[in-house]
């Protein structure tokens, strides 16, 4: 396992990746702003393909319950619990989430666009294969969070505990980690374009140390990964 440390002096969107003044420059993400209007209560319980317009879900249990293929637009689910909740091939967009809670919820091939997830505690989330455009994840803890094969675009993560998500063979495009603490992380295969981790709090990876090419880290997290990519080129280091 690697670990890395930020720098204090991360910077924002559209930062420099390198110093001189014919410097590159990373580009940013382009940040969920969801506005919701009036929501709708809704107390019935979810089903394969349904189609929910303006809805609240709100401290409902969900545990158990299935909507693959299902289509959310402008919708909230606040303080609900996804324990083994199927949302596979779902469409989630223009939405929050909201304090939700569970583990083994399935949204494998799902697609969510334009969608901010807010202190969320979850494990085992099954994001496989699935595509997240314009994605906000601030606060909260995911544990073993399976984004392999994901397409991520213009996503942020932000002050959040990522505790060994899989990002094996997944492709992100402008996606930043700010504040967040990532532990274990795998990024096998994972094919990177500015990618942003110079304000991760802290920083271990696993696997994949290879497929940081595409994304930007801070000087003091080059120090530290110095002797894995040492390794990874075969050169020896010694006294």
């Amino acid at each position: 396992m690697v670990t890395g440390r930020a720098s204090r002096g991360g910077s924002g969107n559209g930062g420099s990746s390198g110093s001189g003044s014919g410097r590159k420059r990373i580009a940013g993400a382009r940040r969920a702003e969801v506005r919701l209007p009036p929501l709708e209560a809704y107390e019935g319980g979810l089903e394969p393909d349904g189609d929910y317009d303006g809805i609240a879900f709100e401290g409902r249990d969900l545990s158990g319950q299935g909507a693959p293929g299902a289509r959310f637009l402008e919708c909230a689910l606040r303080e609900c619990v996804l324990d083994e909740t199927r949302l596979s091939r779902a469409r989630l967009l223009d939405s929050v989430l909201n304090g939700v809670r569970g583990v083994g919820t399935d949204l494998a091939e799902a697609s969510l666009r334009d969608v901010e997830v807010v202190d969320a505690r979850l494990g085992g989330t099954q994001l496989h294969g699935a595509v997240l455009e314009r994605v906000l994840v601030r606060g909260g803890k995911i544990d073993f969070l399976n984004l392999r094969t994901a397409r991520l675009k213009d996503v942020v993560f932000e002050e959040c505990v990522l505790d060994e998500p899989d990002f094996a063979g997944a492709v992100l495009e402008r996606v930043e980690f700010r504040g967040c603490v990532l532990k274990g992380a795998d990024f096998g295969g994972a094919r990177m374009k500015d990618v942003d981790l110079r304000a991760v709090e802290r920083l271990e990876i696993a696997r994949g140390v290879d497929a940081l090419a595409g994304a930007v880290i801070s000087t003091a997290q080059l120090l530290d990964l110095a002797p894995v990519f040492a390794a990874q080129l075969g050169v020896r280091v010694e006294d």
